[in-house]
């Protein structure tokens, strides 16, 4: 918006300009009329001291109406006119000399002349000006901006069809917009980051984002969003392409038979593999790694049963599976127990391994390690928790009877020293036979029992 006064001249002179344009664009049966009216109001205009004409900006949405407003503070009944882009009188006070039908009056006073414009289009967007013919004249402008929303917004994925791991190329294109728009990428509820590029075509805008997209098997039936941002647009406006991945299959072993997993000689043993990708397996097969399968084992599709279980049916039983995308494979580690055997062991004999068939990776391995021992170790605690008890309880009892023995012997010592002086006669004799006693030295003995 922005106002000016006209170049200074006399009152008739400005009124007469006006005259002429406005009669000159209005039809013959208003010409004579609108003369004499411009010529009315030439004579009494004012000198314009403390009026001020202003107006503001419009932005409207292509095929909406727009609404243009002059005011007039402090009017005085100036006259008031509107023109268009090309300076041609839309509104003289309140007679429309354009035939353009699409502006229509809405208001008319001495404060302001308020018009309607319908349909709008982007031909119409530019400075419209409203006069006041005061002493000097006074102009000010409005601009109408025209919004236009994207006509159309199209996505297009490289692929139909994508296998797990690959990169593909999406494209989502906004066309003939006006701001150009922004686009905005979703894979799901995730936001991604496109990269995006602007063409623009007599004042319209062309907006294509690209989108490099790594699938997994996991992005299958998710939903890719192209989502635009504009102006001109309430809500989102947004369209999407669901993905179609395809992957390798993916193997669980269920175990169904004993149900509580406790793998006993003489019971049966029932195993169910089930294998899910895209495409579906269309075959499933049973194999016994590093072993051939018992003789008495029995497969019926992707169900493997073994009845009479015993010792020498321990082992690894692996379910393979396979699409066009790749192998894949689950592996199932048995042991047999005796059938004295209650506690259940603490992996069930069942050690799940989903693996592809090409490579199998060092946690996968030591998965499978773990499951083997782990199902071994829970007899092998057991045993030797009851030798280690045994050598303890043994020892005990040693320590007891040892014990109670040197308490019972404990200070007994005897002496042969100064043998026969019991025996002596008198005092001197026995003096004679300990001193004979002690020269004797093989015959003087200690015994410590």
């Amino acid at each position: 918006m922005a106002s000016a006064v006209l170049p200074s001249g006399s009152q008739c002179a400005a009124a007469a300009a006006a005259a002429a344009v406005a009669a000159a664009a209005a039809p013959p049966g208003l010409r004579l009329r609108l003369l004499l009216l411009l010529l009315s109001a030439a004579a009494l205009i004012a000198t314009g001291d403390g009026q001020n004409l202003f107006t503001k900006d419009v932005t409207v949405i292509e095929g909406e109406v727009a609404t243009i407003s002059c005011q007039v503070n402090k009017s005085d009944d100036s006259v008031i006119q509107l023109l268009n882009p090309n300076r041609q009188t839309i509104y003289f006070r309140d007679f429309r000399p354009l035939k353009d039908s699409r502006f229509q009056l809405l208001n008319f006073s001495s404060s302001e002349l308020r018009v309607s414009l319908t349909n709008v289009s982007i031909s119409d967007e530019g400075r419209y000006f409203c006069q006041l013919y005061t002493d000097p004249p006074q102009e000010s402008y409005t601009t109408i901006t025209v919004l236009v929303p994207p006509r159309n917004l199209m996505i297009d994925i490289q692929k139909d069809t994508a296998v797990e791991g690959e990169e593909i190329e999406v494209n989502c294109t906004a066309m003939a917009s006006k701001p150009a728009t922004t686009i905005r990428w979703f894979k799901g509820n995730k936001e991604l980051k496109g990269k995006s590029e602007v063409e623009e075509w007599s004042d319209m805008y062309t907006v294509t984002s690209q989108l490099m997209l790594k699938v997994h098997k996991e992005d299958d039936g998710v939903p890719v969003i192209c989502q635009v941002e504009h102006p001109a647009v309430t809500g989102n406006l947004q369209t999407q392409r669901y993905l179609e991945v395809q992957y390798k299959p993916q193997v669980h072993i269920q175990m169904t038979y004993p149900l509580q997993g406790l793998t006993r000689e003489g019971d049966a043993l029932e195993l169910t593999c089930e294998a899910i990708g895209k495409p579906q397996p269309v075959m499933v097969t049973w194999v016994r790694v590093d072993d051939e399968m018992p003789q008495h084992a029995v497969l019926s599709g992707p169900n493997l049963f073994i009845n009479n279980l015993n010792k020498t049916d321990n082992g690894t039983y692996r379910c393979e599976a396979s699409n066009i995308v790749g192998k894949a494979h689950s592996d199932y580690m048995l042991y047999v127990y005796d059938t004295t055997a209650t506690t259940e062991p603490a992996v069930h004999g069942l050690t799940q391994l989903p693996n592809s068939a090409e490579e199998l990776d060092s946690e996968d391995l030591a998965d499978s390690r773990a499951g083997e021992e782990g199902s071994i170790r829970a007899v092998d605690h057991a045993v030797i928790g009851g030798v280690v008890a045994v050598v303890v309880f043994a020892m005990l009892c040693l320590l007891i009877i040892l014990g109670r023995y040197f308490a019972r012997h404990k200070g007994t010592y005897f002496t042969h020293e100064a043998k026969g002086a019991d025996d002596a006669a008198d005092a001197d004799t026995a003096i004679i036979n300990a001193e004979g006693g002690q020269n004797n030295s093989e015959e003087k003995k200690e015994y410590f029992i």
